[in-house]
């Protein structure tokens, strides 16, 4: 895929339609997409494998993109800045940037895409979407309704590929001169790739990249709420999201209470199956490379000696299928804690001080997200301004 192949979709942003007129486009997208939303949802779950209930909420997110930037397309306001000399008016003319290339994860394959294209869209520019290479059909699917919204030919463009090519064609779109903007959410090592791509060109770049989440549950916290949280934060799409939780730091004092009433949370409330059935919470992960990922950082953290309190291994279901799990009597040295999972696995790391909980959340060099439960003030208020997330 080189430059004469992007011309197609890269329609010159000068001819952007007027904000009036983006804004209706938008609108109809977004109401196209309410009206399909059973079946767009049904498509990520058969695609992505997370429950059918959660697809129902991500296509809900992902229409709320559009919905949102329909409006904003109408305020995009220029400003009038006070000159220094009394002859000099300082006038700022916003206008969109040119073509911008959209790269987008599996886990999220319809709101990653919404929530970069609208803004593009109502700001002018055309878009090129590179979509993960397990999830093309949710954007293939969205590039559908946007052409029975009545979005021009060449506004709004997808290039699905196989995983042998997604190299060459993110190298493509970030090296090609027509395009003008970047915006990327995926693992850091590949944000690092594409940054080193897109510097030739001195391109505009947006990214969003892995995370690494600690979750601190300290001694004055209630547990029942901290272990509620933790199920949420952690399970949520088996694993398989950026601020999901990775590590658990859990006071002395209450960590056996905690890893105790965790398990039990984990064996009632966690149902493995097919996405389409009802009673499922955790569907399949993305494919062998992320369960091999997961059986890794078990092995590691029980050869150093961890114990597994619930799960560890893949479920009867299939080898895309694996058991929550739960680690308990894990260090900071086991790769569980120094890597992110992307999987089913809370790893419980116990810890005795304020000052230990935050060091060790914040010795990680990614950032994105955090959580804590605690019901002392003052430590909330020491811990939030502290959390480097």
């Amino acid at each position: 895929m080189g430059s004469t192949q992007l011309c197609s979709g890269c329609t010159a942003a000068e001819g952007a339609a007027p904000a009036k007129e983006r804004s209706a486009l938008l609108r109809k997208w977004y109401h196209l997409m309410i009206e399909n939303k059973d079946d767009l949802a049904k498509i990520i779950t058969a695609e992505n494998g997370k429950p059918l209930k959660e697809a129902h909420g991500e296509i809900l997110y992902s229409a709320s993109f559009l919905e949102w930037f329909a409006e904003e397309a109408r305020r995009v306001y220029g400003d009038i800045i006070p000159p220094a000399a009394k002859d000099r008016r300082i006038l700022v003319l916003k206008q969109p940037v040119g073509v911008a290339a959209i790269i987008t994860p599996w886990n999220f394959p319809s709101a990653m895409i919404t929530r970069k294209v609208g803004a593009a869209l109502a700001a002018g520019c055309t878009v090129v979407v590179k979509p993960a290479e397990d999830t093309p059909l949710s954007a293939l699917a969205l590039a559908e309704l946007a052409n029975q919204a009545g979005i021009p030919a060449g506004v709004f463009n997808v290039v699905p590929c196989s995983r042998q090519q997604t190299p060459a064609v993110g190298e493509a779109l970030c090296t090609d001169p027509l395009v003008a903007k970047i915006s990327f959410t995926g693992s850091t090592a590949t944000g690092k790739l594409l940054l080193h791509y897109a510097a030739d060109t001195v391109k505009r770049v947006s990214m969003e990249l892995g995370g690494h989440a600690p979750f601190i549950v300290f001694d004055s916290a209630n547990v029942d709420q901290a272990v509620a949280g933790a199920l949420a934060s952690k399970y949520r799409n088996s694993g398989q999201t950026c601020v999901c939780t990775n590590r658990f730091l859990v006071q002395k004092g209450i960590h056996d209470t905690f890893v105790e009433k965790f398990a039990k949370a984990i064996e009632k409330e966690l149902h493995v199956g097919n996405g389409f059935d009802e009673r499922t919470t955790q569907g399949p992960l993305i494919n062998e490379k992320a369960v091999e990922k997961v059986e890794r950082h078990i092995s590691d953290a029980v050869a150093q000696g961890a114990s597994i309190v619930t799960g560890g291994k893949r479920h009867s279901l299939g080898k895309n299928f694996f058991e929550p799990t739960l680690l308990s009597n894990v260090t900071t040295n086991m790769l569980c804690t120094q890597e992110e999972t992307f999987g089913p696995v809370a790893p419980v790391i116990k810890f005795d001080t304020e000052a230990e909980a935050v060091a060790i959340a914040n010795s990680a060099n990614v950032g994105l997200a955090g959580y804590f439960y605690s019901q002392d003030p003052g430590q909330i208020w020491r811990v939030a301004e502290q959390l480097e997330v």
